[in-house]
């Protein structure tokens, strides 16, 4: 099985090789190319208006100077010598829950992934402010990133899906399990922006500084992170909201 690795926090983030380890469980045939540095919250951000740079690390390890779109792209078409038959995006610092996915660089790789007809799972680590920068930070997603995957490799998916994982913010021993669950949604709304002013007197803005509001709707990846459980969600790039299709034609109609 030739595996390709990527993520959003960068060729060097520890979460890169906490999903290296867990790859290597199922395959040594194993290629990664990632972003240079951080690119959270990029989505699915293409880089179209500069000159993509591709660093090679070692034989089989690479970097780019774009956001994670541009390393599966890159990946697929410069780096892995053959067709990968998983792309997996990862081990995220923090939660790409609900609404999340779509501001997520991790999941927006595997998008891309999908888009390209290939097997691609996303998988994040929440934590808490205890937990962020600890030494066991990643220890749930060591522990249980292969029983997780495991199924997620050989289940038939439909074209175009990809699968969003998360690990909740406790201890390995505490998890109660793994749930197929949907998407939740967070409220938005109530969202703040700090202002401030830089050394030089300039003024600035900072987003997400704040928790989000959500609820915990039953069956909802919120819901299971929530109770203990780790949350795998099928994820469909058809944006369509089919049940508008009808009243929209009516409206139209001659």
């Amino acid at each position: 099985m030739r595996i390709l690795l990527t993520n959003d926090d960068g060729i060097h983030a520890p979460g890169l090789k906490v999903l290296e380890a867990i790859a290597r469980q199922f395959s040594d045939d194993i290629w990664i190319c990632a972003p240079d540095e951080e690119q959270s919250g990029m989505g699915h951000a293409l880089t179209l208006t500069r000159p993509v740079r591709l660093r090679k690390h070692d034989e089989r390890r690479f970097s780019v100077t774009g956001t994670p779109t541009d390393a599966v792209t890159m990946g697929l078409r410069k780096v892995v010598d053959a067709q990968p038959d998983v792309i997996l995006s990862g081990v995220n610092r923090g939660a790409n829950l609900a609404d999340d996915i779509t501001y997520s660089g991790t999941v927006s790789a595997a998008i891309e992934g999908a888009l390209a007809g290939i097997r691609s799972i996303a998988l994040s680590q929440v934590y808490t402010t205890e937990t962020r920068n600890s030494d066991s930070a990643f220890a749930t997603a060591t522990e249980w990133g292969a029983r997780v995957l495991a199924p997620l490799l050989d289940t038939p998916l439909p074209k175009r899906t990809l699968v969003n994982v998360n690990f909740p913010p406790i201890t390995p021993d505490a998890v109660k399990g793994i749930r197929a669950v949907r998407q939740g949604f967070h409220d938005y709304s109530r969202g703040t922006v700090v202002e401030g002013r830089d050394p030089r007197g300039f003024q600035y803005y900072w987003f997400g500084l704040e928790a989000i509001e959500h609820t915990l709707d039953h069956g909802t990846d919120l819901e299971a992170i929530d109770e203990g459980y780790i949350s795998v969600t099928p994820l469909q790039l058809d944006l369509t909201h089919h049940a508008s299709l009808g009243a929209l034609a009516d409206r139209y109609a001659d």
